[in-house]
């Protein structure tokens, strides 16, 4: 066997013209037109990934600016209720401070009027009494007259 030009030559046509040649860069072109596309798909899922995780991260901060705006809202209202408490607090005090001092001072107002009081309406010489906390009108026991065995001196006989 002997091999001629002209078969070398058909060799070659077939294999060129018959794609083997031709399809090996063909196929090796596709693999790294695919890698690259492959690559290129792996990168924008990288941004859309970057792009939905930077979204998460706006959100959370609106999220903790929203509470923290909320949280300085009810301290503030938390504060005011404070200092309203206080200062109302501090007038219940006062009232009650003059309160007490008031009641004090009928006390003594009724004290010193106890020698004019009568139980009796229609007396006019004001026996004294006694008033009880709820303001009830005792008037005082007065001592039973002793009887002894003596009896009195009678003047009228001297």
């Amino acid at each position: 066997m002997e091999i001629t030009l002209d078969s070398i030559i058909g060799i070659l046509g077939l294999l060129l013209g018959g794609g083997t040649i031709g399809s090996i860069f063909t196929w090796r072109f596709q693999r790294k037109k695919a890698k690259a596309e492959a690559t290129q798909a792996e990168v924008e899922a990288a941004k859309d990934k970057q792009e939905y995780y930077r979204g998460i991260i706006d959100d959370v901060i609106k999220d903790r600016d929203y509470y923290k705006q909320e949280r300085d809202e009810v301290r503030e209202r938390m504060d005011k209720m404070a200092h309203s408490f206080m200062d109302w607090r501090m007038e219940a005090d006062k009232d009650r401070m003059d309160m007490k001092m008031q009641i004090a001072k009928l006390g003594r107002k009724v004290e010193a009027m106890a020698p004019f009081l009568c139980g009796d309406l229609q007396c006019k010489w004001r026996k004294h009494v006694v008033l009880s906390e709820d303001g009830t009108v005792k008037q005082e026991r007065k001592p039973k007259k002793q009887t002894s065995d003596i009896e009195p001196i009678n003047n009228e006989i001297l």
